[in-house]
């Protein structure tokens, strides 16, 4: 499986409302009753936030996902967490993506490298 780590580095941050949001290319938008979340490349964090987290690598499971497929985040969420590493994760109609703080990335890249996992870095 192909997996691509994206070159930018992301933040996750909470707004108080979209209106204040440049909303070019965010990677992905969380809407609940609670709360707005965004994760997006750190540059284009607005400077108003209401809660913000810097510093995070996007891994990007390569390709269109079906739904039937099962246990694909599963396997690598467990592979980093044997290895102390935690992950922020999100979902699309289309793939899957996984965040680690920056720290640990290179050591994630490693970790799937030897499970076998194809990691492109782009």
């Amino acid at each position: 499986m192909q997996i691509n780590l994206l070159a930018d580095s992301f933040s996750v941050y909470q707004v108080a409302d979209l209106k204040k949001i440049n909303l070019v290319k965010p990677m992905f938008i969380g809407i609940t009753n609670d709360e707005l979340s965004i994760v997006s490349p750190t540059p284009r964090v607005p400077e108003e936030t209401v809660n913000r987290e810097d510093n995070w690598k996007v891994f990007q499971i390569q390709g269109v996902l079906d739904f039937g497929l099962v246990g694909i985040l599963a396997k690598i969420s467990s592979v980093l967490a044997e290895n102390n590493i935690s992950i922020f994760a999100i979902s699309t109609y289309n793939t899957d993506y996984i965040l680690v703080k920056e720290y640990v990335c290179n050591k994630a890249v490693e970790i799937l490298r030897t499970q076998k996992y194809e990691v492109l870095e782009l």
